[in-house]
């Protein structure tokens, strides 16, 4: 089953694995892309953008040596969540599903209050996710479009046959973009909407390989 899913909660993220800092791109075919998702571009200077973004917040913490040395491997994890981002779009447009602004403020009120306050949720997405504080409401918004995709599937994402079902939708949507990777940052693995080999910092897994435990990595 698929490893990288996001549920309405922010409060519990796992610590990511990911690969190298993105740098030149040597894919011959896209020259400065660091993948291309059906048909779109995504230039390394956009991963770059959102690298730098995570490196300013960590710096200005109290924690900003050992935020930096345990995510080492920043670059490939804006990668991969970049794909993915472009892989639920697609899964919930296919079911009809859109997300107004009034729901990802509303799921911002729910995280902060979970969080014990709007500091704190910050504090945590920048920590356990990797995730800027302007990078805050974009995770957000795929939270609301991951339940509302469930929703419309039918799927309880509390029961493997409804993990299941969203799981299925995300690989036919991967596989219809028909990703390709930079080999810099390896290749995309359309069964497991990730890139491969890798484990995904989500904020918990909806959906996942059957025997495998929630702790392996979000």
């Amino acid at each position: 089953m698929h490893r990288r899913r996001r549920t309405a909660l922010v409060v519990s993220v796992a610590m990511l694995v990911a690969g190298p800092l993105l740098s030149a791109c040597g894919n011959q075919a896209h020259p400065g892309a660091a993948a291309v998702v059906g048909g779109d571009r995504i230039e390394v200077s956009t991963v770059q953008a959102q690298v730098a973004e995570v490196r300013t917040a960590q710096r200005a913490s109290d924690q900003s040596v050992q935020l930096i040395s345990k995510s080492g491997q920043l670059g490939r994890a804006k990668l991969h969540g970049l794909i993915f981002d472009r892989i639920l779009d697609k899964a919930a447009a296919d079911a009809n599903v859109t997300v107004s602004r009034k729901e990802i403020q509303e799921m911002q009120q729910s995280a902060a209050t979970q969080s014990g306050g709007e500091a704190q949720l910050r504090t945590t997405m920048l920590q356990q996710s990797w995730v800027a504080p302007e990078q805050i409401e974009a995770v957000l918004r795929e939270q609301v479009q991951l339940t509302k995709l469930a929703q419309a599937l039918g799927a309880d994402l509390q029961q493997p046959a409804g993990q299941k079902a969203v799981g299925d939708a995300l690989t036919a949507a991967s596989k219809s973009l028909h990703i390709d990777v930079n080999p810099r940052f390896g290749t995309w693995d359309d069964k497991q909407t990730q890139l491969a080999n890798y484990k995904a910092p989500w904020i918990t897994q909806v959906t996942k390989p059957a025997q495998q435990e929630a702790a392996a990595g979000a």
